[in-house]
């Protein structure tokens, strides 16, 4: 990628992230229900009538939409998200004490789900259409099936209530805290794109320089993984991506089942309790992570294929 390229693709997610940063405002805005009344809630308080309008007036809240927004968004890009109503603290402070837990769940989601997906995905390439092929889809048609929740639950009951190895509640920062969230998250993702590996290496494998390997006798697998491997990365560049960026916004079911306290904990917590600065601070966190995972896999693209960083240089 050039730097007239990147510099159109940062462009491109700063306007993005206008977007975005306008449409969440406008729908909290446009939210049922009054959000001092819900802040004094928060807290506990019933006050009269007047203090409300007092307080209104003081939010800015009596002031036009467009107003408000660009106030709002000013103080973000400070680095001032607001304050949340349910935990009276800084929202960019409750983001920034979650982001370490949920990247540590990401990570080894991933790495777990990289262990098991490509070599299964490559078993079932290098055996189409046989029994090992037939078994390994069967076992990835399940994993598809299986909702999160559901595999959540039955690693409980086994691991941690039958045999008591874990933790039920997973909230203490521990190691053995992570085993069981990042295995329900690995699951369903493992079978996904073990099927993306299979159809990805299949593609490949049809392609002439594989023949005149087979031709020249070469291994079998120093073919699949010295060469066709290599080539079949950029779908799984993607997806990779996209499954980077969801982890990284907070797998609520799998960290609400297990207590663990990441940022799709948070995100819950602050839908239940109608705390708009939070879910704004959220939604905008989310979508930032999500164009910066994007731009960097498109950035990985022409380091990947040789092909992609001589056609960037010749534009």
């Amino acid at each position: 990628m050039t730097a007239n390229q990147l510099g159109k693709r940062l462009l491109q997610t700063v306007v993005v992230a206008l977007g975005i940063s306008f449409l969440t405002f406008l729908i909290t805005y446009m939210a049922p229900g009054d959000p001092v009344r819900t802040m004094y809630a928060a807290a506990g308080v019933m006050p009269s009538e007047e203090i409300i309008q007092e307080t209104r007036e003081a939010m800015g809240l009596n002031r036009p939409v467009l107003v408000q927004y660009a106030d709002w968004l000013l103080n973000c890009l400070k680095g001032d998200f607001g304050v949340s109503y349910a935990y009276h603290r800084p929202v960019s402070e409750l983001l920034l004490n979650r982001l370490w837990p949920t990247l540590k769940l990401s990570i080894s989601s991933m790495i777990l789900m990289l262990l098991v997906a490509v070599p299964v995905g490559m078993a079932q390439a290098a055996h189409k259409n046989s029994v090992v092929d037939y078994v390994l889809r069967g076992v990835a048609f399940f994993g598809v099936s299986m909702p999160n929740f559901w595999v959540g639950l039955l690693l409980m009951l086994f691991f941690c209530v039958r045999l008591q190895w874990l933790p039920v509640v997973c909230s203490d920062g521990s190691w053995k805290s992570l085993i069981l969230p990042s295995v329900t998250l690995a699951f369903a993702m493992s079978a996904k794109y073990a099927r993306q590996v299979r159809a990805a290496i299949l593609e490949e494998l049809n392609q002439d320089y594989v023949a005149g390997a087979r031709a020249r006798g070469v291994k079998e697998w120093k073919i699949l993984w010295m060469n066709v491997f290599p080539n079949s990365l950029l779908p799984l560049l993607t997806m990779l991506g996209l499954s980077l960026g969801s982890l990284l916004g907070g797998a609520a079911v799998a960290e609400m089942i297990f207590s663990y306290p990441g940022l799709g904990n948070l995100a819950v917590s602050a839908i239940t309790a109608y705390d708009y600065p939070l879910i704004q601070g959220y939604v905008l966190w989310i979508s930032l992570i999500y164009m910066l995972v994007n731009l960097v896999v498109d950035v990985s693209y022409s380091y990947v294929d040789p092909r992609i960083r001589e056609r960037g240089r010749r534009t």
